[in-house]
């Protein structure tokens, strides 16, 4: 009798920790996504008054490294990896964020974050613009990274609309957080800036981009069906 109580107690243990697991999922595949080459205007040609004002911005970014507060969050900013952006906006989220203490919100940030970034792809093999550290045959701050981006198109930025879409989601969430969600939005797309990675209307261009990309989400019924749970986790945590 003893033995098959613990070997209830400990199935139940296996099933509540396979449904807190994450399952990451598109809610639409990168065909499904708005083609943003047929919805945004092409970067700015080189030589014309936008662009000369993209290369103004690129060395006031070069000017912004020299405070080493700011280049220390450029730095971490460039992160790819999807945790370390849930990392980073936990902070103004106001609560540590993990698979393990909000399963749900983190099922909601993952798959929102692999459904829109995909909006991003599409543009970049088309446009194919030169990065800012190439033209000018420079180096990004962040050189770990720059072997990856180098041949890569600078056109829209992927690391501006992931923070612009992590801010949007967020802030459904936590209401309450929301400017600073939206400022650390900002602050994000700002940092590919500095870290000579992408031009300015680039990272301009890309907020427009996750906006698209978070309005087509909004349709998709699975998606509100997890914004829904990760809201009632988030009000029963902070209860």
């Amino acid at each position: 009798m003893l033995y098959m109580k613990r070997s209830v107690l400990l199935f139940a243990i296996i099933l509540l920790a396979s449904c807190a697991t994450v399952k990451p999922q598109k809610y639409f595949t990168m065909d499904e996504m708005p083609d943003l080459v047929k919805c945004l205007p092409a970067p700015p040609a080189f030589g014309s008054e936008e662009f000369k004002y993209d290369s103004l911005r690129y060395f006031w970014g070069k000017e912004q490294r020299k405070d080493p507060v700011r280049a220390a969050i450029a730095d971490r900013d460039a992160g790819w990896q999807i945790d370390t952006i849930i990392a980073v906006f936990s902070e103004p989220f106001g609560m540590k964020l993990s698979p393990e203490k909000t399963p749900q919100i983190w099922n909601l940030l993952y798959s929102g974050i692999l459904t829109m970034e995909q909006i991003r792809v599409r543009p970049k093999a088309y446009f194919h613009r030169l990065r800012p550290f190439e033209y000018f045959n420079d180096h990004v701050l962040t050189l770990w990274e720059e072997d990856e981006l180098r041949g890569e198109g600078s056109y829209p930025s992927g690391h501006t609309i992931r923070g612009w879409v992590m801010a949007l989601m967020l802030s459904e969430i936590n209401p309450d957080a929301a400017e600073a969600l939206y400022a650390k939005g900002w602050e994000y797309g700002e940092s590919r800036v500095i870290a000579g990675a992408h031009w300015q209307s680039d990272v301009d261009n890309s907020r427009a981009a996750a906006s698209i990309a978070y309005a087509k989400i909004q349709t998709s019924k699975e998606f509100r069906r997890q914004v829904a749970k990760a809201r009632a986790e988030f009000l029963r945590i902070t209860k």
